[in-house]
């Protein structure tokens, strides 16, 4: 029997902050600081709480710029948390965190969206705002950590092209295990989604493919770009 998705009730849903709690009752015994756990955690609720009615009037628009708007808009704020592990040079580093985010996640995005899934019309909100999610969310992660990784080897003296090696292989290694976990030790949100549904997990493996398949080519991209723009700027970088 298949169950349909239902919306969760509010008192059930309390009930997923359960380990929540553990977490940070394990911190506060520990003596560790969870001031930033729990406003990582207040932080989300309120953002999904509102994104879930905002999305409620985007998906229902009829206007392309209004979509492109809000894509802008998520690429920036993803180049801007990107940097969140270099703080010091974080105004300095925005302008390329964007590009990279920006032109690697919308070169990625338009090529699923336009080439494999035809959108019809090509900025339907329905899959062009979540699966943009899901891209610059990708390339926010592979840059904060190219960034900081990229910045202590520097600090190190290391030259810059080992520097940029080392960043852009660190940057690599959550989505590359992702993708050598992903059907054996996690199934993920698409797939899962899909099933919960009731769609065929043949039809949601192929959707998940395409999936890992563009987050994986936007992060390597988003990467490969922040690094090769920040060693372009760099004072030695013509020696």
């Amino acid at each position: 029997m298949i169950l349909a998705v239902e919306l969760i009730p509010a008192w059930r849903l309390a009930i997923a902050f359960v380990p929540v709690a553990g977490v940070l009752t394990v911190l506060w015994c520990w003596n560790q600081r969870i001031g930033t756990s729990v406003y990582a955690l207040t932080r989300m609720l309120i953002q999904l709480l509102i994104v879930g009615y905002v999305l409620l009037a985007i998906f229902t628009t009829e206007h392309s710029l209004v979509v492109c708007g809000v894509l802008i808009l998520m690429a920036g704020a993803a180049s801007w948390i990107s940097l969140r592990t270099v703080p010091d040079q974080r105004s300095k580093l925005l302008g390329r965190a964007f590009a990279s985010v920006g032109l690697a996640g919308g070169l990625t995005l338009a090529v699923v969206t336009q080439l494999v899934l035809e959108l019809d019309p090509w900025f339907s909100p329905r899959f062009l705002i979540p699966l943009g999610g899901m891209i610059f969310s990708s390339c926010m992660n592979t840059v904060s950590l190219a960034a900081e990784r990229f910045a202590a080897e520097c600090v190190e003296g290391k030259p810059l092209e080992q520097a940029r090696a080392t960043a852009i292989r660190t940057a690599l290694i959550p989505i590359t295990n992702t993708l050598f976990a992903v059907g054996l030790v996690s199934f993920p949100g698409m797939m899962t989604g899909q099933v919960l549904s009731g769609e065929s997990p043949l039809v949601a493996a192929r959707y998940q493919i395409m999936v890992m398949c563009m987050t994986f080519g936007a992060s390597g991209l988003a990467a490969a770009m922040y690094l090769w723009l920040t060693c372009r700027a760099a004072p030695d970088a013509s020696q």
